[in-house]
């Protein structure tokens, strides 16, 4: 995950993650939820597969998609279509991923929302809901600080799910990204218990 120019110290607060995020104004807080998170590239997409409660989170899969081609509008095209099988295959509720930054390349952050849109395009077909985080947030999270780096982010994913370290960053991203998420939900989850009368 890029680095995000935000102070890195700022605590974290699960209640302004939720509001944000925009999971505190979902229908429904009860049950399990499987959350798809995504980390989207041109040349790689890491993905990561949770099923989240009340409790907790539980590893379900995750990996990269690789994809190759001389032009870019091939490697979009296999990017949507490994999105749709692995959707078809798992079924995910609800998909996260890190919201839009500006980019100092402009030709990066160009080939980077296509791929993006490529991706979504796919999960969204689906009906899945799609919830976007900032970097910083995902960071904030999962360890606390908000300029963690990517090795801090992957020991913690690692920790949280009890996996093996993950193979390569842009999985252990994209499960970070799923995990901010699970986070979110039950944060949610718990304002509307407090707001619920008796």
């Amino acid at each position: 995950m890029p680095r995000y120019a935000s102070r890195s110290w700022r605590k974290f607060d699960p209640a302004a993650l939720a509001e944000r995020s925009g999971v505190a104004a979902a229908a429904a807080f009860t049950g399990t939820r499987r959350v798809l998170g995504l980390d989207p590239g041109s040349l790689r997409t890491g993905y990561g597969i949770v099923d989240c409660d009340g409790r907790g989170d539980v590893h379900v899969a995750s990996g990269c998609v690789q994809v190759r081609g001389a032009s870019l509008a091939m490697r979009l095209h296999q990017i949507h279509r490994r999105l749709l099988e692995l959707v078809e295959e798992y079924r995910p509720d609800e998909v996260a991923v890190e919201r839009v930054f500006m980019h100092r390349n402009a030709d990066s952050a160009l080939k980077l929302g296509q791929a993006r849109g490529a991706a979504l395009t796919a999960v969204v077909a689906h009906g899945a809901t799609v919830y976007e985080y900032a970097p910083r947030a995902v960071k904030l999270a999962l360890v606390g600080n908000g300029g963690a780096d990517k090795a801090q982010v992957a020991h913690m994913v690692r920790v949280l799910l009890s996996i093996d370290e993950p193979a390569t960053t842009d999985v252990s991203d994209a499960l970070a990204i799923a995990l901010c998420h699970a986070h979110a939900r039950r944060s949610a989850a718990r304002l509307a218990a407090m707001g619920s009368p008796g």
